[in-house]
This record gives structure tokens, sequence and C-alpha cells, in this order.
């Protein structure tokens, strides 16, 4: 049924490292005090400056995201019942996601304020690209994507909880821990995409399912989770400086990126466990 996927030169392990990679790249430019050279201290200082009349609130932050997390979701079904149906359909509808969400999520990381326009489309095409990697994985791994969805929004509001109660707080030291690894990660993937295009080979750890492949997908997971407490503190920052009511959809695309990552790193990860 799906032999299209499996006729084409990049299969869907690559589409998932080239969504990874993208969104790692957009998300990593948006941190705050981080030691990133793009984002310094003053960030939110220079737009609060500017006497904006509608603040960043909580509640429009967490709208904004739900509203994004609708988005991906209801688009994702749509890809998936579509590609049930039209089998040689899949390919197409993750590669549209992939390269529109990478082009818009670099978009929207240099133009932040036209977050309240492109947040919304990065999220309907990242829906196309889940959708139609799911779908591939559930056929493979029966019961995996729902497992891979419970787990990301249980470490989501694991972590959520962590930090509201102060168990966690991002240091500086802790900020540049992430980032720096977080790059690390990126030129993994880097380098792995470009070994698959250029000499049809790859890193053996990205999709071994042995015990080094599941450790590095152990860590890989942890990276992009943590990555969700400095989401928390983006947002939390930005209310008390009073940022611009539009970056309530930055924060909210910044933590849609994350998420992202985090359910196709998990998905990978129960899948070399399933092979064992």
């Amino acid at each position: 049924m799906f032999e299209v996927l499996r006729s084409q030169n990049l299969d869907y392990t690559l589409v998932i490292c080239v969504s990874t990679t993208a969104e790692r790249y957009s998300r990593a430019l948006t941190y705050m005090k981080s030691g990133n050279p793009v984002l310094s201290n003053s960030t939110f200082d220079d737009v609060a400056q500017r006497g904006y009349s509608q603040p960043m609130t909580l509640t429009g932050t967490i709208n904004r995201s739900l509203l994004l997390l609708l988005l991906v979701a209801g688009t994702s079904v749509a890809a998936w019942v579509y590609s049930e149906s039209h089998p040689t359909a899949i390919y197409p509808i993750m590669m549209t996601g992939v390269f529109g969400g990478f082009v818009i999520a670099i978009a929207t990381t240099f133009k932040k304020n036209w977050a309240p326009f492109t947040a919304p489309i990065y999220a309907v095409l990242e829906g196309l690209f889940i959708g139609g990697v799911s779908l591939v994985m559930e056929i493979k791994f029966p019961g995996l994507v729902l497992q891979a969805i419970l787990l990301t929004f249980g470490v989501m509001f694991a972590l959520l909880a962590a930090y509201q109660s102060r168990i966690i707080r991002p240091s500086q030291t802790f900020k540049s821990v992430i980032v720096g690894a977080t790059f690390g990660i990126l030129v993994i993937y880097l380098v792995n995409m470009a070994m698959q295009l250029f000499f049809h080979t790859a890193i053996p750890m990205i999709q071994d399912g042995g015990p080094l492949g599941i450790a590095f997908s152990l860590v890989v997971v942890g990276i992009a989770a943590l990555n969700l407490v400095l989401d928390f503190d983006f947002i939390e920052q930005g209310v008390a400086t009073s940022a611009p009511k539009w970056m309530e959809w930055y924060a909210a695309f910044a933590l849609i990126v994350t998420l992202v990552w985090l359910y196709i790193e998990i998905l990978r990860l129960l899948s070399k466990m399933r092979r064992n």
C-alpha cells in the first residue's frame, strides 16, 4: 500500500531529520538570556520600552497555543484520513509540510511581528507532516502513535508542574547548556542528512535499534523536553516585561516548535524499542 514511500530516495526517517533540524534552528534563535548571539538580554526590554497599549498576557499566550495545537491536530487528522485512501499522496503531503514549515519558521524567526499571521500557517504545515509520518509509523507499529501522543503531553505537563512549583528554574548555565546541546543535535542531523543524500548511508546511532541507538534517542528526547522549560521561561519573561501583544503568537509558535520536535523524537525512540 505504501510502496511509494520506499521507492523514494529520501525515506520518512530523513523527512523527520529535515523537520527536526528546521524547527530546532528556528527555536534556538528565540532564546532570551541564553548566550545566543541573536537575542540579547534586552530582547523584551526593547519592545517593552516602546509603550504598547496592549501588552502580552499569560491568558492570551495560552489561548493562542491552544489554537495552534488545534490547527496541528486538525490538519494531522485530515492528512492521515486522506492519505489512507490515497497512499501516493503521503510523500507529497509530508514534504509540503517539511519544506513549507521550514520556510515559515525561518520567516517567523527573523520577522517576529509576523507571528500572528505566520504561526497559524506553520501549525497547518506541521500538521501535514505529522499526519503523514504518524500514519506510516502506525501502520508499521500499531498503537505507537497514541503512546507517543500521551508521552509528549505527559512530559509537557510534568515539566510545567515542576516549573510552576519552582522545582526547575532555568539559570544562565542551564540555558547555555541546553542551547549548546540543541545545536549539537542539529549538527548531527545535518551530517546525517548529507551522508544520506550524497553517500547513501547514515549515522548508525540515529536509526539503529540497538542499545547505542536507543541511548542516543533517550538523550535527544531529554534535550527536547528540557527545551520546554526554556519555553515556559520565555513566556513568563515576556508577560513580566509587558512585551507587545503579538509576542503571544510568537511564544505560542515557539512552544509548538518544541512540542512537534519532542513528539517526533518520542516516535523515533518508541519505534526503536519496538524493533527489539
